[in-house]
């Protein structure tokens, strides 16, 4: 799937997610007004708590608001059933985290063809453009590795071959670098900003880190679950 740039792939008004703590209320985020149009590089920048894991969690259909309007890809979250937001986390968006979250009884080449199978794709359509992928990354001689034998560099990599599989339009990042040393997380920043202007995907990284602030199009920042100005 690919959006068109300056189409909105992104719109929230009054985008609000408040958890329930016992008697007390939590806010995530509250009154997030936002839009981003396809083909941006979009940095997120916040302390620890600001709001960037919830945001993110909600674009990427994991949560669901509280209150306001959410529109990713001509998909209304608010509007969504369960199996249509299912679909669309298979589909129109692909998630990075920074615990990698691969599953560690997988290859590398397994853990990146899980979503398409999951999505209903057979092995044999999925295992060649896993392989292409591996092969982008740099990884196509570590396929049969498991998790465990691979250096955290190569996990994240291989996660975001993962993320890639069902070709999304969106890509989610949250704290891709977190785990890495500076070189590895040079290298994932690269990466992600190469699938931005090559292949004209919508990119939003949640990051602490300055890795990729002279790559993004777009600096948004959040504190204490709003959007303040851009760091």
């Amino acid at each position: 799937m690919n959006v068109e740039k300056s189409q909105p792939v992104i719109s929230a008004k009054g985008l609000t997610r408040v958890y329930r703590l016992g008697d007390s209320e939590v806010i995530g985020i509250s009154q997030v007004n936002l839009e981003i149009a396809g083909g941006e590089l979009v940095v997120l920048k916040g302390n620890s708590g600001s709001g960037k894991s919830t945001l993110l969690s909600l674009l990427a259909g994991l949560d669901r608001p509280s209150r306001g309007e959410l529109m990713v890809a001509r998909h209304d979250l608010n509007k969504t059933s369960d199996s249509q937001l299912t679909h669309f986390r298979r589909q129109v968006v692909g998630m990075i985290f920074q615990s990698f979250n691969l599953l560690p009884t997988l290859t590398a080449l397994e853990n990146i063809c899980l979503p398409a199978l999951l999505a209903g794709k057979s092995i044999a359509e999925s295992r060649p453009r896993a392989m292409a992928l591996l092969e982008w990354l740099g990884l196509d001689a570590r396929l049969n590795h498991l998790p465990a034998q691979l250096s955290g560099g190569e996990m994240q990599r291989t996660a975001i071959a993962r993320a890639l599989i069902n070709d999304p339009a969106i890509i989610l990042a949250d704290e891709p670098t977190g785990n890495l040393d500076s070189r590895n997380g040079q290298i994932v920043i690269e990466l992600l900003a190469e699938l931005n202007r090559k292949w004209n995907r919508t990119v939003l990284i949640a990051t602490h880190s300055t890795l990729a602030d002279e790559m993004a199009t777009v600096k948004i920042g959040l504190r204490d679950g709003m959007i303040t100005d851009p760091p």
